[in-house]
């Protein structure tokens, strides 16, 4: 008997989060320093386990929710949002709720900011870096604020 489509979509992710440069750990047995970016799997929150949380430089920066091949991902965003809000507060994070929200197949992945002024889900080709997560959170202008604050030329 193969693998299950859940356990399929989990090793696809595995593969594009290491392929990012995350060092993927189980929640058993990690250590937070062992990359600038470390993707725990089914890490305990107040609503249950989040399939993949994730940490930038020892912090809690977002949460990847994991569905099988063929789920559509826009419904799956209330999932991510428990999470990210039911962080537990003892544990070191950048902010609550989290910023960042993925909801991912493997084959498809979707990417929030909470930060944004109307967060919603978006479509992506790749994970994000661990580093570029921690140059986000650098700057609390996120893209889509900045686009807020463009002038328009009146020609």
């Amino acid at each position: 008997m193969g693998p299950t489509p859940e356990q399929q979509a989990r090793e696809q992710i595995d593969y594009l989060l290491q392929s990012a440069g995350w060092v993927i750990q189980d929640m058993d047995n990690f250590n937070l320093s062992a990359g600038l970016g470390v993707a725990i799997r089914e890490f305990p929150v107040k609503s249950g386990f989040a399939d993949y949380m994730l940490f930038v430089d020892e912090k809690a920066v977002g949460a990847v929710e994991a569905k099988p091949v063929g789920t559509t991902l826009g419904g799956v965003s209330d999932q991510s949002s428990k999470y990210i809000a039911d962080f537990p507060e003892n544990i070191p994070h950048v902010r609550m709720p989290l910023p960042f929200a993925y909801e991912s197949t493997g084959q498809e992945t979707y990417f929030r900011d909470e930060r944004d002024p109307e967060p919603r889900s978006r479509r992506i080709f790749a994970f994000h870096t661990p580093e570029s997560l921690h140059q986000r959170l650098r700057n609390e202008q996120t893209p889509a604020r900045r686009i807020r604050t463009i002038q328009v030329l009146h020609l």
